[in-house]
């Protein structure tokens, strides 16, 4: 596909200490293609990297890098192939993302507290610094980190409770329960900067995704390719992302043709906040500004629930909701039917329908059969014998296990092929005759 972005790393190939430029070693490969690179115009402002372990005959790491539209919806748009997480790896993926993906001001990049991505992204010369690029680290990474050094489930939600508060007050209120439990606490969470780790202190670039699971989900769609050749993997990536922008262009205009101007994600999340059981009285301060006091309580009046200001202008909230997701939050929509004004001027463009439209519109075009393809005139490429992995025994996993991965212990043992309980793949009913005599043997 014209505008395909692949860049190629290999490494010399010397044999009896002489080289031999008619071949060379895979090293490194970077790509992307031309309809990822025009659908991230239209996305968050936010890009989440992540890297998972192929499970081939070579000891390789694939690196992901993921956006979503305003429509929930993830979007792989950069893939790497390396040798495996280190300094290098990570600054080779992440200096070609910004030159070939993520060229826009101001993006945050989401990502685990790994070394590698660190000096990458903080290289003078990277273009990921303040203000061209800001960093966030995924909290699931910081609280696994956390419950390593201090035990018990209880720190561990209080310290997820702070970071996920929208507002100062709410996060001192979590982190003086926090202190008031151990100090030490509260002295190893002092030592993050607060911009990487709260959701209050990130000036809104976070759009509300505190992880990066949608890179997990990534990696579990791939899950089925992770063993298959180089080759393969390109095109398995060409082919899946061919049928999901086809899918969700497809969604996009049918959702356009109903009139709608706005996603069924943003559509749901306003009339949750209409529907919301509280009652609002509004004080207008300011009209040429927008500026309102907005009191709540429960229905029935007898218990108040705050006083909130809302700046409809600089479209604010002291309950954080507003600047943190870009829409309005229920005080917002409160202050907008008191004043009869429509909600939507203060609705980010990104969760326009015309945005998730854009996001899709290029298409992939079938590839040129190989026999097609231009004349090559280089170094045959080949896999390094020295990255093979060991024929005999299982690899030994590097992942660091937290949470997620945990099993549940009362859930029962099911079978591999049928996936009933009560027995195993060897023993399944479904292999029957010798097979199934077999299993028992």
């Amino acid at each position: 596909m014209a505008g395909t972005v692949a860049v190629l790393k290999t490494s010399p190939v010397h044999v009896g200490g002489q080289l031999d430029e008619s071949r060379a070693y895979f090293h490194r490969l970077f790509w992307t293609f031309p309809p990822c690179i025009e659908a991230f115009h239209h996305c968050k402002p936010l890009i989440s990297i992540d890297g998972t372990h192929l499970y081939g005959k070579y000891g390789e790491t694939l690196l992901i890098a993921i956006a979503q539209d305003g429509n929930s919806n993830i979007l792989p748009v950069a893939f790497a192939l390396v040798e495996g997480e280190n300094a290098e790896s990570w600054s080779f993926f992440i200096s070609h993302l910004r030159e070939h993906v993520t060229s826009q001001p101001g993006l945050l990049v989401i990502s685990n507290r790994h070394n590698g991505i660190k000096a990458a992204l903080e290289a003078p010369d990277g273009g990921w610094l303040p203000p061209s690029a800001y960093r966030a680290f995924c909290i699931r990474y910081v609280a696994a980190n956390f419950a390593f050094t201090f035990k018990g489930k209880d720190a561990r939600r209080l310290l997820v409770n702070a970071t996920y508060a929208k507002t100062e007050v709410e996060f001192h209120y979590w982190f003086d329960i926090l202190r008031s439990e151990d100090l030490a606490m509260c002295d190893w969470a002092n030592r993050i900067e607060y911009s990487l780790w709260t959701q209050h202190c990130d000036e809104g670039r976070r759009f509300g995704h505190m992880t990066t699971n949608i890179s997990e989900c990534v990696n579990s769609i791939l899950k089925g390719v992770r063993n298959v050749p180089v080759c393969s993997l390109v095109k398995a990536t060409y082919g899946r992302l061919a049928e999901l922008f086809v899918r969700k262009g497809r969604e996009a205009e049918a959702q356009m043709g109903t009139g709608q101007q706005f996603s069924q994600h943003l559509v749901k999340c306003i009339e949750a906040n209409l529907k919301t059981a509280r009652c609002f009285t509004v004080t207008m301060y300011d009209r040429d500004n927008s500026e309102f006091t907005v009191a709540e309580t429960t229905p029935t009046g007898s218990f108040s629930l705050g006083s909130y200001r809302v700046l409809l202008a600089s479209q604010t909230c002291d309950c954080g909701y507003f600047q943190a997701l870009h829409f309005p939050c229920p005080h917002a929509l409160a202050c907008c039917a008191y004043s009869r004004l429509t909600w939507e001027p203060y609705v980010h463009q990104v969760y326009r329908l015309s945005s998730v439209f854009s996001v899709y519109r290029m298409g992939f075009t079938p590839p040129i059969p190989e026999g097609f393809w231009p004349p090559y005139d280089g170094p045959i490429v080949i896999p390094d014998p020295n990255k093979r992995r060991a024929r005999e025994g299982r690899s030994r996993s590097t992942r660091i296990r937290t949470n997620m991965d945990e099993a549940d212990p009362n859930r029962p043992k099911r079978c591999g092929l049928c996936q009933q309980p009560g027995h195993t793949r060897r023993s399944c009913p479904q292999l029957g005759g010798a097979e199934h005599t077999r299993g028992h043997d």
